[in-house]
């Protein structure tokens, strides 16, 4: 059983993510960067209302580009920005603002800078066409920064690339803070539904939800996560689902 109730809160910032690649849509390469920028926007106070899984096709791209744009503060993308046939991304981002490609000058110095003194190839030179009007982030230790374009942020889709430019750039996704309370219990959800929708009638604004375990190496049958953006709201509420279960049952509360 998931989340009980939508949260019914004070506007709050929100992302689209859109992860891009064929490999992932074949099963070849598994997804890591989903739960990690799902987890850091979290930590940043931002809601993801919606994650898109696309091919290596510009016009897919760049319409997912355009919706979430429209729809979302932010705008996350990752993979399509290397130096081979199949990378897109940029082309794709371009055609949601009917921007032309680019050589950006700024990136063309970091890329000469890069291969000391080597003169960049075609496909050297194929990363620094940018959406016209792009901007970067820098990166430490790696040349190649974190490039964005209006509020579509386009990340690599190397795991430790997209986490060293997340780190480089976390600070520009600005949301508010979600207090989080979780409770344990020795029962399972079956025995304590009543209770929790009781408790959704207390607490209107709450975001519950409710985990059986996974996994029978737990000292748990049940996870109850208790979520506002108001701490005092939450702790108020963790309160008031403690009394409610019956005695015991209670494993532990974080």
């Amino acid at each position: 059983m998931g989340r009980h109730s939508a949260a019914r809160l004070p506007a709050m910032s929100t992302a689209g993510i859109l992860i891009i690649g064929n490999e992932i849509l074949t099963g070849k390469i598994q997804d890591e960067n989903t739960p990690y920028l799902l987890r850091e926007l979290r930590r940043q106070g931002v809601d993801v209302p919606r994650v898109h899984v696309i091919p290596d096709v510009i016009s897919e791209i760049a319409r997912d580009v355009r919706e979430f744009s429209r729809s979302f503060d932010y705008v996350l993308t990752s993979g399509g920005v290397g130096p081979t046939h199949d990378d897109v991304t940029m082309d794709g981002v371009a055609a949601a603002f009917e921007l032309p490609l680019v050589a950006h000058e700024e990136m063309v110095a970091m890329l000469r800078s890069a291969l000391r003194g080597r003169e960049p190839n075609a496909s050297h030179m194929k990363m620094c066409m940018l959406p016209a009007g792009a901007s970067l982030i820098a990166t430490k230790d790696l040349w190649f920064p974190l490039v964005y374009v209006r509020n579509v942020f386009i990340f690599p889709g190397i795991p430790r690339l997209l986490q060293a430019k997340f780190e480089a750039a976390r600070e520009a996704f600005k949301g508010s803070p979600i207090y989080l309370r979780r409770v344990y219990v020795s029962l399972i959800e079956s025995d304590i539904a009543e209770d929790l929708n009781a408790l959704l009638v207390e607490f209107k604004d709450l975001m519950l939800g409710s985990y059986p375990r996974t996994t029978p190496d737990v000292d748990y049958m049940t996870m109850l996560t208790l979520e506002s953006r108001d701490a005092d709201y939450a702790e108020r509420a963790a309160a008031a689902l403690v009394k409610r279960i019956p005695p015991g049952a209670v494993v532990r509360v974080e």
